[in-house]
């Protein structure tokens, strides 16, 4: 037994609120292999109440139990019952046996899961009595408890489907009171931290977006708060068809209009600030731009040269996750707190159920200033009708009369007419103090060229967002206060590839699961995968799981062969999945003419788990059979197929290589099998 830090030092304690654990007196027993820490969970999700011997054999064995099931399923209750119990003479008292079966005997108090939920109840109550320090002791005690995932490797089981999703629930609840207790404490940007997790957590929760608006709110981030709004109002639009409720909507207003008495947080400030001085330090912001230093300089720049009255223009473009967005909730914070009105437009889904009217208001200017009519009438003149409906004449309304700034989200996804009609008023605004700042994925798109031949005439600046470095990974590792070293840094670059998106869903992982033989996937980042590989043709999914049985390269020949294709045929699957982002070309250093292609490690990851266990035999044996035809030169690259193809594998030969020592392959399995199967997969 090896000391752990315990919430419990004295006596026994039952955790289940990560993977199963049982400490005594702060040590972790050892609960042996997988199956003996099922049986035991199972018997902590019936409380006390006995579980037949049959059921916990079905338990283990949910079909095809083997001959032995109920004397294995005996054998562990045995060394069950010697770790609880080492010293017992006579009958068990803890892990009982009677004619209705099994069951777990133990003091409530011995528990995380009732001591989670005392705290959780105590922390409410001092919140009531407006205790804040014993309310924000209590829940964070709470929610120190909680390890991973709820049951750990039992989760999935049928048996424990039920509490684990009422302790999920029960978690979330105690987030958002977390985040309450903060937010009344007046740490706001804790508060941001919590709420902004919630909302990924639960993406559909209105209470917890409520939390997030708040919180933004109070931290001096109003722009950003009524992009969330949108954000949410978008998703529920989407998923259920449904508006927001009249008290979201009532936080929505008092946000625009800096209605205290509703949102119960500070007004921030709208003070004007010249942009001759360096920017205010004092103004909460949100997690740094790593890696970002040059385009936020530059946009800060291109607001200097529009406070005399100059239109100036941005064009930020970078892929899917390279922190579009993200550059521009900081830029339109460094322009409000430099006395510039924001105004958002969003081209993608979310932004509106009328999605020619893509421009929304996201924050009250802080002056009003002088409208210059001339501009105004030129602008709507050139607008066709510039009647009330044209966003685009109600945009020109709005920036002529105060220093503006106006952000254009996923241009590329917008409604054709958006950058018809924002070509046009390039062309025919142009002393005003206006910064447009437009973000897209593709600059190649042809809703965007002619927009974008426009800029190309005015001086535009083009940003265009490039992966992080391995020294942009480490300074963020520094900034969370992590110390990591610099392979894990190297690791983490090339498992997220520089993709700030990924890599800041990697870092919500605990540090084992983020990289090495015990690494996972996020569930944000799998659906994203998932939704990619979807999108390509049912050959190139082929072509790409067959990569992913033989680690993650792909070799053209072989490929092509099991497949019976020409080697032209392949190459068109190959160039899909390239432009999908699903494959990558790797130079070799010594001759950059040539190389290979291979998966992302994230994608490989996502196929292989999403394969059964049969159809990945059968990837593995038609390999093996092909490198078996060919004359295979790499007794261990096969030995691993025949290996990882099971009964599926198919008969052969003494081995290439071996031939002088009688060695068949399934000798050579059988010696090299052990290295397989701890090597970086199938």
């Amino acid at each position: 037994m090896a000391p752990v830090n315990s919430h419990h030092s004295h006596g026994m304690w039952y955790s289940v609120l990560g993977p199963i654990e049982v400490l005594r007196d702060g040590c972790a027993l050892d609960l042996g292999p997988r199956q003996r820490r099922v049986l035991l969970t199972r018997l902590l999700v019936e409380d006390g109440r006995p579980v037949s011997l049959a059921e916990l054999c079905r338990t283990l064995w949910p079909e095809d139990q083997p001959a032995a099931a109920v004397t294995s399923v005996r054998a562990h209750i045995s060394r069950l019952r010697a770790a609880l119990e080492p010293d017992r003479q006579g009958r068990a008292s803890v892990l009982i046996s009677g004619t209705l079966g099994y069951a777990l005997r133990i003091p409530p108090q011995t528990r995380d899961t009732v001591a989670f939920e005392q705290s959780v109840d105590r922390a409410r109550g001092a919140l009531g009595q407006q205790n804040l320090a014993r309310a924000r002791q209590e829940i964070d005690a709470a929610l120190d408890l909680w390890r991973g995932e709820a049951f750990g490797e039992a989760a999935e089981h049928a048996f424990a489907l039920r509490e684990t999703s009422r302790l999920n629930a029960a978690r979330q609840d105690a987030r958002e009171l977390q985040t309450t207790i903060l937010l009344q404490q007046g740490d706001v940007e804790h508060a941001v931290h919590v709420a902004e997790h919630l909302t990924v957590t639960a993406p559909l929760r209105e209470v917890s977006w409520a939390l997030l608006i708040r919180a933004l709110y109070g931290a001096g981030r109003p722009v950003e708060a009524l992009r969330q709004y949108e954000r949410f109002r978008g998703m529920l639009a989407r998923e259920l068809g449904l508006d927001p409720s009249p008290g979201l909507r009532k936080l929505h207003t008092a946000v625009l209009r800096h209605d205290t008495a509703v949102l119960g947080a500070p007004r921030p400030s709208r003070s004007v600030t010249t942009l001759t001085t360096p920017p205010r330090t004092d103004s909460p912001v949100a997690t740094p731009l790593v890696g970002r230093a040059e385009e936020v300089a530059q946009l800060h720049a291109l607001l200097e040269a529009a406070t005399p009255g100059h239109v100036q223009w941005a064009v930020v473009s970078g892929d899917p996750g390279s922190g579009k967005t993200r550059l521009l909730d900081e830029a339109a914070a460094q322009a409000t707190r430099a006395g510039f009105a924001a105004i958002w437009a969003g081209g993608g889904r979310g932004c509106g159920t009328d999605r020619t009217a893509a421009l929304h208001r996201r924050t009250t200017r802080p002056t009003d200033g002088p409208r210059r009519r001339s501009e105004v009438d030129r602008a709507q003149d050139g607008l066709q009708e510039g009647t009330e409906a044209d966003p685009v004449a109600a945009l020109a309304h709005e920036v002529t009369r105060a220093p503006t700034m106006c952000v254009i989200d996923d241009l590329d996804r917008a409604d054709p007419d958006l950058p018809e009609r924002l070509g046009r008023l390039a062309a025919l605004l142009r002393n005003a103090p206006v910064l447009f700042v437009c973000a897209l994925r593709d600059p190649a798109a042809p809703t965007v060229s002619g927009l974008l031949a426009e800029l190309a005439r005015l001086d535009t600046a083009w940003l265009q967002l490039e992966p992080l470095t391995v020294a942009d990974v480490r300074e963020l590792l520094a900034e969370r206060g992590e110390m990591a070293p610099a392979a894990d840094a190297v690791a983490l670059h090339r498992r997220s590839r520089g993709n700030p998106f990924m890599l800041h869903e990697l870092l919500k992982l605990p540090t084992k699961q983020r990289c090495g033989p015990d690494a996972r996937v996020p569930v944000t980042v799998r659906a994203i995968v998932r939704a990619q590989l979807n999108e390509v043709a049912a050959p190139v999914r082929t072509m790409l799981s067959h990569a992913a049985a033989d680690r993650g390269g792909l070799d053209i020949a072989l490929v092509a062969a099991i497949l019976r294709m020409r080697h032209e045929q392949l190459l068109r699957l190959v160039d899909e999945a390239v432009t999908a982002d699903l494959l990558l070309w790797h130079e070799d250093p010594d001759d950059p003419a040539s190389g290979h292609y291979r998966l992302p490690e994230l994608v490989h990851d996502v196929l292989l788990d999403t394969m059964a266990v049969p159809s990945r035999q059968l990837l593995h044996a038609a390999i093996a059979r092909e490198l078996l035809d060919r004359g295979c030169t790499d007794p261990t690259r096969l030995a691993r197929h025949l290996h990882a193809a099971g009964p599926l594998a198919p008969v052969t030969e003494p081995l290439p290589g071996f031939r002088s020592h009688g060695m068949t392959a399934s000798d050579h399995t059988t010696k090299v099998g052990s290295t397989c199967l701890t090597s970086s997969g199938p």
